[in-house]
């Protein structure tokens, strides 16, 4: 009996994509991922926005005190923060050397008196014998010049001893003004120079906070304008300031401008070195906001996303920024009252990617009928 035939390998080859082939057509095809939910919200109207910087209380007057005269620092009597007294010596120098000063002017001096005293009895003399003939006019006029000459040099040799006593005093350091010492520049023991500042007095009077203003916008700001200070320990605190002083050129490391406001009428329980804000407003007719994080940024330029009505996809658009405020960001140009912004989530979208529009409790919204 003859043995079975094997089954040819096509065979086989082709019962398998027959079976392939019927699988394929029973899968269904996977479903459409839905596009995800963002936040979105039309600008508001910004008639006036506010910018908050933060600053430091400082002295209207900031004085830095130095000896008048060089020398070592033999004591100083006060410390950082104590109060001072207009006239309260704060520091001594070494007065050995400026007393042995003042000793060899009073010998030039004296020296010089003495030297005055026989001129003019030379001269003296001199005037009774061209009287009666016995000396010549020449030799008159040379006791005459000296006997001057003598006189001047006791002139010289005064002012010289005056001067002499007055740096014997410039030893002690005293305070110019009522007020606090801010700052303590040297030490006991130390040798400084003549008008080397070693101490910082906060005089008392008028009080200002030091802030520092970014240099995009800077425009906004001028001397004189109105200012608000709000003080941290006094949260609800509301003074009246101005902005008094602005610097006309940008610090070269951190890129702001040094500004002072002053604190307008009673600053009685403002005290130094306190915390503060300084709040800015500014009148911006035409202008928008919107929240913080719906603003970001394209390299240098600021750009908000936008939702298109109709086909409900997303595009950056260029904008121009104006001061920040607690919770929103204002907007010059480039967004309309009409436009959709997507309020969150800006770092996950793409141009011309279609999104869902939510509200803030997250119930869609129509934007098409809402035109």
């Amino acid at each position: 009996m003859p043995s079975p035939r094997p089954v040819p390998a096509l065979l086989h080859r082709t019962a398998v994509l027959v079976l392939l082939a019927l699988a394929a057509c029973s899968r269904t095809p996977p479903a459409e991922t839905p596009p995800p939910p963002v936040m979105v919200v039309r600008p508001q109207p910004a008639s006036a926005a506010f910018e908050v910087y933060a600053g430091e209380v400082r002295a209207r007057r900031e004085i830095a005190l130095g000896f008048r005269v060089g020398g070592k620092i033999a004591q100083g009597h006060v410390e950082i923060g104590d109060r001072v007294r207009a006239g309260q010596v704060l520091a001594e120098l070494d007065a050995a050397d400026l007393a042995r000063q003042v000793r060899a002017a009073e010998a030039a001096h004296q020296a010089a008196e003495a030297e005055l005293a026989l001129a003019r009895s030379e001269f003296e003399r001199h005037r009774a014998l061209l009287q009666r003939g016995l000396v010549s006019a020449s030799v008159f006029e040379a006791r005459k010049t000296a006997f001057e000459a003598a006189r001047a040099r006791v002139d010289q040799t005064r002012a010289q001893l005056d001067l002499a006593r007055s740096q014997s005093g410039y030893a002690r350091l005293a305070a110019s003004a009522d007020g606090v010492i801010a700052e303590r520049l040297a030490e006991a023991g130390q040798v400084v120079a003549a008008g080397q500042p070693v101490f910082v007095l906060a005089a008392d009077g008028e009080r200002e906070v030091a802030i520092s203003l970014p240099e995009a916008g800077i425009e906004r700001f001028r001397v004189g304008m109105p200012v608000l200070v709000n003080l941290w320990a006094e949260p609800e605190s509301r003074l009246p300031g101005t902005l008094r002083e602005l610097a006309p050129a940008a610090d070269p490391h951190a890129r702001t401008y040094a500004a002072r406001v002053r604190i307008d009428g009673d600053s009685a329980g403002v005290e130094l070195g306190q915390s503060a804000r300084a709040i800015f407003r500014h009148d911006q007719e035409g202008a928008l906001t919107v929240p913080l994080p719906a603003l970001t940024a394209d390299g240098d330029r600021a750009q908000v996303w936008v939702v298109q009505p109709d086909t409900g996809q997303v595009s950056p658009r260029e904008v121009r920024a104006g001061p920040f405020l607690d919770d929103r960001a204002t907007v010059l140009s480039g967004l309309a009252a009409s436009d959709w912004v997507v309020a969150a989530g800006v770092h996950l979208l793409r141009p011309g990617m279609k999104v869902r529009p939510v509200d803030r409790d997250n119930r869609p919204l129509d934007l098409a009928a809402t035109r």
